[in-house]
């Protein structure tokens, strides 16, 4: 009997476990990113980083490119509640810091970003990333694109959070409180920050129809994700008629204590993006952090991470910020397999 119950166990969780990444031959060529919080410091360095293949970045209560330097008490400070005493990067710091990454070959050539377009959004509510902070990071912006390029929207009475008009968006516009996911009016930040990156766009669509997969994270990690923080699974959402190839993407990078370990699929099924990927042919890609608080079953690193951020501040390694980082490395691992050709059937 003990056996046969081990066996159905097992069964259950060999039927539950998480797909291989498809390869869809998907447009690297238009590629788009966002986030919030955690998740939009990490969609700056990522869009920093591999500015060659970035087309545009949307960024939530972010702030500029390496303005913790490594240190966390930078990051809750400079970075976060400034002070007179602790202000954010200015415009000179971030170009020389950025330059010099350049010249070292550690990120692409920052005349990249000359082409690209952003979106920026800063809450007049949210005080765990303040408006200075925004700011800095669209002094920064401005230096190196067309003012047209940007598009910086700052609401009165936002919270930190991102804004949603899905059901699932239950949330004040001022509150600042999981699962972190606002209604303020009808402002769709994920539609508006989707057209500005990409163009005029095909009408949302309410039902999504597309496939909404689990796929293992772990084939693009050198090592155990927990060693990066990172959960086991991601999430990817594909329209319907992706498959066939040609798709572009768009990443999302949820914020902190917004990850599946922390409120389940809410940020990914009610943060917005699915029914405007699903009616222009959009894949949406959901890579997945898990929090850490010094040890971890399994791994060998002692990492603090306690509310499952995106590394802004260097608990994966000093290389966070660059190519060589070990979270960028696994999105841009995941960014190549999804725009790998479509696997033919036997």
């Amino acid at each position: 009997m003990k056996w046969l119950i081990f066996i159905a166990v097992m069964c259950s969780t060999l039927a539950q476990a998480a797909s291989p990444l498809p390869q869809l031959a998907a447009n690297r060529e238009s590629l788009t990113v966002s986030g919030l919080s955690s998740g939009a410091y990490m969609a700056v360095q990522y869009q920093v980083a591999h500015s060659q293949n970035v087309q545009g970045a949307g960024i939530i209560a972010g702030g500029p490119y390496y303005c913790a330097k490594g240190q966390v008490a930078r990051a809750l400070s400079h970075c976060m509640t400034p002070t007179p005493a602790a202000q954010p990067p200015s415009l000179d710091q971030q170009e020389r810091m950025i330059d010099q990454l350049a010249r070292e070959g550690r990120i692409d050539n920052p005349e990249h970003l000359r082409r690209q377009r952003v979106w920026m959004f800063s809450g007049g509510s949210d005080q765990t990333v303040q408006r200075s902070v925004m700011d800095a990071l669209a002094g920064f912006y401005r230096a190196r694109m067309p003012e047209t390029a940007i598009r910086y929207v700052q609401h009165p009475a936002a919270g930190h959070a991102m804004p949603s008009v899905e059901p699932g968006s239950t949330g004040a516009c001022e509150h600042s409180e999981s699962p972190f996911i606002n209604r303020c009016e009808q402002l769709d930040a994920a539609g508006e920050l989707l057209a500005h990156l990409l163009g005029p766009l095909k009408a949302k669509r309410t039902k999504p129809e597309g496939q909404l997969m689990r796929f293992d994270q772990g084939p693009f990690l050198s090592g155990k994700p927990v060693d990066a923080s990172m959960a086991e699974e991601g999430y990817v959402y594909i329209p319907k008629d992706c498959p066939s190839g040609g798709c572009r993407i768009h990443v999302v990078f949820h914020g902190c204590r917004q990850s599946t370990e922390e409120i389940g699929i809410r940020f990914v099924t009610d943060a917005g993006y699915n029914g405007w990927a699903d009616s222009n042919r959009i894949i949406v890609l959901y890579p997945q952090i898990r929090s850490r608080n010094g040890p971890a079953l399994g791994s060998w690193k002692y990492v603090m991470n306690p509310k499952g951020c995106w590394d802004w501040w260097g608990y994966s390694g000093a290389n966070y910020h660059t190519k060589a980082g070990v979270q960028i490395k696994a999105v841009a691992g995941m960014i190549e397999q999804l725009a790998k050709p479509v696997l033919k059937s036997p």
